[in-house]
């Protein structure tokens, strides 16, 4: 049998360290916009690099973002956190700076992707964009494997027990 529980605040932030990558949630006019992405936790908030677009547009008229990761085990067994945040568009220069070296840190196969720039006509200019998303509410839940013993059950008495 699984159970699901609770993780506590400690096993969150180990997770958080981990885990680089998950799934963005925004929204704009109550329509809902999940993507993929990859993130850097500097405690207490979570970078976020990307490129202007459908996202960048939707967070900048409703900052109100939500991001899940999850870590599943071999043995069938999940971890998952649901963060509820505001996201603000880092434009200081400095503070951007501390955000994408956490970035690159924290996912060093970004660093081509941090490096690129279009400029040929027929493929769309790339414009970085970065954001800082301040938690404002975080959940985490993993699953456990329970054992649970009949009360039926009765000892085996074939063998004498061993006193140790």
């Amino acid at each position: 049998m699984i159970e699901i529980l609770e993780m506590r605040d400690s096993e969150i932030d180990d997770l958080l360290k981990r885990v680089n990558y998950g799934h963005l949630g925004c929204s704009q006019d109550d329509v809902p916009y999940v993507v993929p992405i990859f993130f850097a936790y500097d405690k207490p908030v979570i970078y976020v690099y990307t490129t202007v677009g459908l996202k960048s547009k939707i967070i900048d008229q409703n900052p109100k973002v939500c991001l899940q990761l999850e870590e599943f085990a071999q043995t069938g067994g999940w971890k998952s956190v649901v963060i509820m945040g505001e996201a603000e568009k880092i434009v200081d220069r400095v503070e951007r700076e501390k955000a994408v070296d956490a970035i690159r840190r924290s996912n060093p196969t970004l660093l081509p992707a941090l490096a690129i720039k279009w400029s040929n006509d027929w493929m769309r200019k790339n414009v970085e964009v970065v954001y800082k998303i301040k938690i404002r509410e975080v959940t985490g839940r993993f699953t456990a494997e329970v054992k649970i013993a009949s009360a039926a059950a009765r000892p085996n008495y074939s063998k004498p027990p061993q006193i140790i």
